[in-house]
């Protein structure tokens, strides 16, 4: 049964050279994208519940046994996130047809799903990789395909876009195989389990400095502050399905790097000062450029860099309560994230424009269009009953139940960023959804109406993230994308008990390093 660990990576590669052999024939495209992700969904949920019951799973690829072979791993952690992610990626991607960005007439169609199925591969690649080098690989496999994505279509903004992220990410992977090197320099392996013993055998300052560089490596894939400049730059230009799997997943792997990484390799007693004010940073420097932003996807970047500093606040604390808190925190924003972008989408098709400032005296996005963007972003604010409140209740009470004055700082500029959050989310309603006012309907007219406020300044020329576009009613393809990922958000909150208990199991996981290495090894003392 272990074999069905490969599938995850190996179903989007194959996959991705069909679809490539099949760009003239984009129903067969469409199809074959649409069934892959469900049957690598469907193997990611066998995978977490045979994790959950019979601990981490393990197939050396090739029959060669670890550590001399490359194995893949699912354990409690992994599985989940897995499972999250693919079921993000399949409902983007049927927003995306939805759209027609994937349309025989559309130029971006034959590469779409190839680019698309391989960022898959990388992602599930990432989460199931038990050594380091391949752990790197992954992170190249969603770099190249994140490189088509992200410039899809042609444009000066979305070119200049792409160069900013392909430079950081290149950068972020010298300094990634620099350190997969110092490692197997310093202990002989990179094997994750094995180095999990060897690490500790190395002098401190050694350690130290290993710490520090993967926390440099991940920090910048994760968008961490003040490494998280290339995020807001990158991301809204990219079409919107790509946006949001890019805020959903990518930055996401980036802080499952970390958690991988820095407990399996290097354990602490205590709160992590360092990760600490860090972690303060990013929260509020995120939510205080998200408040100045007038670009609907510009806003919701910057809180994705805001809400990075809630995970990194419960690895910070480095016990059993913190990175449950912390696991809770990247499955619900995984759903979460990814929804408000789809409603965000949804706003710009029916209103014509992503500029704040501009939507004043458009056609009102639909009530419907209204609901799926309301429920993420009280979600995303820690409203109750929504999954975003239970997973921030959970930092609140590791953070109290800590007790230091680190752990209260961060407390503090946890709650303060959850509320300049749910004005920042005010602000975005107030100028899609009521500064808006009734007019004829888009679809019976092939340009969008004129700003009402003549003050209003132009878009320059090659503003492209500004620029007009046909305001018309969204697709059933694109309502019903979004609606499944609102449900999905609401459900992890009605399921808020056992994915608690599920979150908890897999922090306990992260501690005990021995259940990983022992599964990986076969011996504990090889």
């Amino acid at each position: 049964m272990t074999t069905v660990l490969a599938l995850p990576v190996l179903l989007p590669v194959l996959a991705a050279g069909a679809s490539l052999a099949l760009r003239h024939h984009h129903t067969t495209q469409r199809l074959l994208s649409v069934g892959v992700l469900a049957t690598v969904l469907a193997t990611a949920i066998t995978l977490l519940v045979r994790a959950d019951q019979r601990g981490p799973q393990v197939l050396p690829v090739g029959g060669w046994d670890a550590p001399t072979g490359v194995s893949l791993v699912a354990d409690r952690l992994s599985a989940l996130l897995l499972t999250v992610s693919i079921l993000v990626a399949l409902s983007v991607l049927v927003f995306a047809i939805g759209q027609g960005v994937t349309e025989p007439g559309n130029e971006t169609a034959a590469t779409f799903h190839p680019a698309y199925l391989l960022l898959t591969g990388g992602v599930g690649l990432a989460f199931l990789s038990g050594d380091l080098f391949n752990l790197f690989v992954a992170f190249e496999v969603m770099l190249g395909a994140s490189y088509v994505l992200i410039t899809l279509d042609s444009g000066r903004a979305r070119a200049r876009a792409g160069m900013t992220y392909t430079m950081t990410s290149l950068t972020s992977s010298l300094l990634f195989i620099t350190a997969v090197a110092l490692c197997y320099g310093a202990t002989g392996t990179v094997n994750l389990a094995q180095l999990a013993g060897r690490v500790a055998e190395l002098p401190e300052g050694l350690r130290s400095a290993l710490s520090l560089l993967l926390l440099v490596v991940f920090g910048i894939k994760s968008a961490m502050v003040p490494l998280h400049f290339w995020l807001p730059d990158s991301y809204p230009t990219a079409p919107s399905p790509i946006t949001a799997v890019f805020a959903a997943l990518l930055t996401k792997v980036g802080v499952y790097g970390m958690l991988r990484t820095q407990t399996l390799l290097f354990p602490r007693d205590d709160t992590w000062i360092l990760l600490a004010v860090l972690a303060i940073a990013t929260l509020l420097i995120g939510v205080l450029g998200a408040i100045a932003q007038d670009d609907v996807n510009r806003l919701l970047s910057f809180t994705l860099v805001s809400h990075i500093g809630f995970m990194l606040l419960g690895l910070a604390l480095f016990d059993v309560a913190g990175l449950t808190g912390a696991i809770l925190y990247v499955v619900h924003h995984i759903v979460v994230q990814a929804t408000l972008f789809l409603a965000a989408a949804l706003v710009v098709h029916r209103t014509g424009t992503a500029a704040l400032h501009r939507m004043k005296g458009r056609a009102p996005p639909t009530a419907l269009i209204t609901l799926l963007f309301l429920v993420p972003a009280m979600s995303l604010a820690g409203i109750p009953p929504f999954s975003g409140f239970i997973a921030k209740l959970a930092l609140f009470q590791a953070a109290v139940a800590e007790g230091s004055g680190t752990a209260f700082a961060l407390l503090g500029a946890a709650v303060l960023t959850s509320f300049l959050t749910l004005a920042a989310m005010a602000r975005l309603g107030r100028k899609a959804f009521l500064e808006t006012v009734p007019g004829p309907s888009p679809a019976s007219s092939a340009h969008p109406a004129p700003p009402a406020s003549p003050a209003s300044p132009p878009a320059p020329p090659d503003d492209e993230a500004h620029q007009e576009v046909p305001a018309r009613l969204p697709g059933r393809l694109m309502l019903g994308a979004t609606c499944a990922m609102a449900l999905t958000g609401i459900t992890l909150a009605v399921c808020a008990g056992p994915l608690a208990r599920l979150s908890e199991r897999a922090a306990d996981d992260l501690l005990r390093r021995d259940t990983y290495r022992t599964a990986v090894l076969e011996e504990e003392g090889r």
